[in-house]
């Protein structure tokens, strides 16, 4: 790659920071390593890196916290990492705005296909040939349902004519529903497509995702199918 993806990674493990840094490095990142919370969101504002890692037991502002704040400045790609795949850490980082959640250990490998993932929804967030075969109503390639329209080609969406800032997962998550207005969507599928999991994934990611998805474009507008899936309301 021409230039260096820079990764921020905060974890307070002194070995589990040196060790996962040296992989990623070894991988072709550029890596910002940080003990705490604190450090680790001046580490963010001064650098700006492409990706946050975050271990949601850091001291200082825990991982939680600082993806919060991290959000209300940017749509960079979050993942948070937790030591237990304990619910209430897990959701707690989905809906503070994470993108994914690794639990430790971790595989170096895994860590990384999940990183690369998450950067090409990042990077890609139309979600490739789907994304354009989505708008066959509109030769402008924007869509409409109700008061919501999603431009395809300039990835953004707007209610009621007033902007809906969405992260690129949630743009994604959008554009999968919209390329079939009424067809259900398992959750299965959807980790498939979106989080591009080629595997059995925590279906939690999804739930929360739509719950965000839900709050930003309309409560109503996704429709939950018990035992199913989702689907978008035409």
């Amino acid at each position: 790659m021409a230039e260096q993806t820079h990764v921020l990674f905060v974890e307070d493990d002194d070995v589990i920071r040196e060790a996962t840094q040296l992989a990623l490095e070894r991988d072709g990142f550029a890596v910002t390593a940080m003990p705490d919370g604190l450090s680790g969101l001046e580490a963010f504002r001064a650098n700006r890196p492409d990706i946050a890692l975050l271990d949601v037991m850091v001291p200082g502002l825990d991982g939680v916290s600082l993806c919060r704040r991290i959000r209300d400045e940017s749509t960079v790609p979050v993942i948070m990492l937790s030591a237990r795949a304990d619910s209430i850490d897990v959701v707690l980082g989905l809906e503070a705005g994470a993108d994914d959640y690794v639990t430790k250990p971790f595989d170096g490998a895994v860590l990384v296909a999940r990183i690369r993932a998450v950067l090409r929804r990042f990077g890609h967030a139309g979600g490739g040939d789907r994304a354009e075969e989505a708008a066959p109503s509109d030769t402008d390639g924007t869509l409409a349902f109700g008061d919501l329209e999603i431009d395809t080609e300039g990835m953004e969406v707007r209610r009621a004519g007033q902007p809906v800032a969405l992260t690129p997962t949630e743009m994604r998550l959008l554009l999968e529903f919209s390329s079939a207005p009424g067809t259900v969507l398992s959750r299965d599928k959807l980790l498939e497509r979106v989080w591009e999991y080629g595997w059995g994934g925590d279906t939690r990611v999804v739930d929360v995702h739509v719950q965000r998805l839900r709050t930003k474009i309309g409560q109503d507008r996704i429709e939950t199918v018990r035992g199913f899936g989702y689907k978008l309301k035409a």
